[in-house]
């Protein structure tokens, strides 16, 4: 039963929900009322026959028995027995207080017994006789019912029913008090069969109404569906148009095209990596099969050609293996591989070592250290060394010779500011942030200007990873003709963590 109901559709389930929440509480309610209607009718019945007896008994009890001795007047106007008169005459010492006005609510009927159970006055002679009354008696009447009166049941009759005894002259008499609730049962019958009938067409009518309405409900998830089966791995620039009323499924439409959109970006990368990886490991490839062909074939009787061939396959071995231990570099990132042996470092040691490095490969460039201020923070030492060197090798190789690089390294709070600037033929607007991205090398300008230098364009990109592996803040800016400008704000230690 229950797998049945895990296939049906989510319409379907939701509707079938929502008319078993109904169901509940129509159920609920009806009985509420149904017993609240019952409750309040046989209360008024109990208040109604409570009153009469307590009046009738303090009726009697006002008056003197010995002044009761001529048979009692009529009883008060407009009273039902009052066109007849009673079976047989009150004894001496009844009291005729039994017809004082108002002494009896409406709906009330009394009956007075003597000692033989004869009747002496009955106020309404169509009701049942007293054995029919006494033999009818529930033994179980209902729970909202008063446990100190008697239910009586007789075909379609329903009524209360109390005895009371008292003694009057000398004489034992019994007041039997009935009180009709035959009309208000045939009423709460007729409401509970009505309420039966609303119950069922209003489930009806949520069923159709709670079907129509999932199902409009739901029309964008399947929307979604028809879209996410039609969406290609070759093709994903095909997106699921939004749906104009702002509520959850706006949210989930909005959040699968910005996973799309990142599938395509990342199918793209992917795609492009794959190409430029290849492009990249072909020339290499090209030119040892090349130059081992040549010496194959003139090596051997030419000493020129044979040098030649071998410093050029061992310049481009070199190169490839540089590239391959890049690419894995970027593999394991990727798959959050990358160790980091994060200890504490000394950045100003280690800027000042850098900036020493570079100034014995600069050439006719001018390598300047503005400022150098003392600075502990804690990283991979060999992983910061490495992004360093990789920006001073492009501002190196990015400026003509003749060219200035400075270098600024200022404690500002708790971060290091880290400026590396050159007077190199800088970076166009549009393609600044571009230059982090894998295999991105500006060809038509900068690798024109600076005379085809060599490199994969893999150099920033490990140098951007590296940052944000280590909680810096990277940002540069550039100007064609004019320089680039690489700021980094690397994390401090605190002075008791620097010792």
């Amino acid at each position: 039963m229950l797998s049945k109901i895990n296939r049906l559709r989510i319409s379907t389930k939701l509707t079938l929900v929502n008319a078993a929440i109904l169901v509940c509480i129509l159920a609920l309610t009806s009985l509420m009322t149904i017993m609240g209607i019952y409750f309040s009718v046989y209360h008024q019945a109990e208040v109604d026959l409570g009153s009469s007896i307590s009046h009738t008994l303090k009726q009697l009890g006002s008056t003197d028995p010995a002044d009761d001795l001529s048979p009692p007047p009529g009883p008060p106007p407009g009273h039902p027995s009052m066109d007849r008169e009673p079976r047989r005459p009150f004894p001496p010492g009844f009291i005729p207080a039994l017809w004082h006005e108002g002494a009896l609510m409406p709906g009330v009927v009394l009956r007075v017994t003597d000692e033989s159970g004869a009747v002496l006055f009955d106020s309404a002679e169509q009701y049942p006789s007293l054995d029919e009354v006494t033999s009818h008696i529930e033994a179980n009447p209902p729970f909202w019912a008063n446990k100190g009166m008697k239910v009586v049941v007789l075909d379609n009759f329903y009524m209360y029913y109390e005895k009371v005894n008292v003694t009057r002259g000398g004489k034992n008499y019994e007041l039997h008090f009935l009180r009709m609730i035959t009309a208000e049962r045939q009423f709460l019958q007729m409401l509970q069969n009505g309420l039966l009938l609303t119950n069922g067409i209003g489930l009806i009518i949520a069923l159709l109404a709670g079907y129509f309405i999932s199902r409009r409900t739901l029309k964008p998830i399947r929307t979604i569906t028809q879209a996410a089966r039609a969406i290609e791995v070759t093709d994903l620039s095909r997106r699921i148009p939004e749906p104009p009323v702002q509520d959850e499924l706006s949210e989930l439409v909005e959040t699968f095209n910005l996973m799309l959109d990142r599938l395509q970006t990342g199918f793209e990368q992917q795609r492009r990596f794959v190409s430029d990886a290849s492009h990249e490991l072909r020339t290499p490839v090209t030119v040892i099969r090349g130059y081992s062909d040549l010496l194959s074939r003139w090596g051997r009787e030419d000493p020129t050609a044979l040098d030649e061939g071998i410093a050029a396959i061992r310049s481009e071995a070199e190169d490839m293996q540089e590239l391959i231990e890049k690419l894995l570099f970027l593999a394991r990132a990727d798959q959050k591989r990358q160790v980091l042996h994060r200890d504490r470092i000394d950045l100003q040691a280690m800027v000042a070592d850098i900036v020493k490095q570079t100034r014995l490969v600069a050439g006719q460039h001018t390598v300047t250290l503005l400022a150098n201020d003392a600075a502990f923070g804690r990283g991979d030492a060999v992983m910061l060394k490495q992004m360093l060197r990789v920006f001073f090798e492009n501002s190196l190789k990015y400026t003509p010779d003749g060219g200035t690089i400075t270098v600024s390294s200022v404690r500002e709070g708790s971060r290091l500011r880290l400026i590396i600037a050159d007077t190199g033929i800088g970076i166009a607007p549009e393609n600044q942030q571009k230059v982090f991205e894998r295999f991105f090398r500006v060809d038509s300008v900068r690798t024109k200007l600076a005379g085809d230098p060599s490199g994969s364009g893999l150099g920033l990109a490990i140098a951007h990873w590296i940052a944000e592996a280590h909680d810096i803040d990277l940002s540069l800016s550039s100007e064609l003709g004019k320089g680039t400008r690489v700021q980094l704000r690397i994390p401090l230690l605190s002075e008791a963590e620097a010792g």
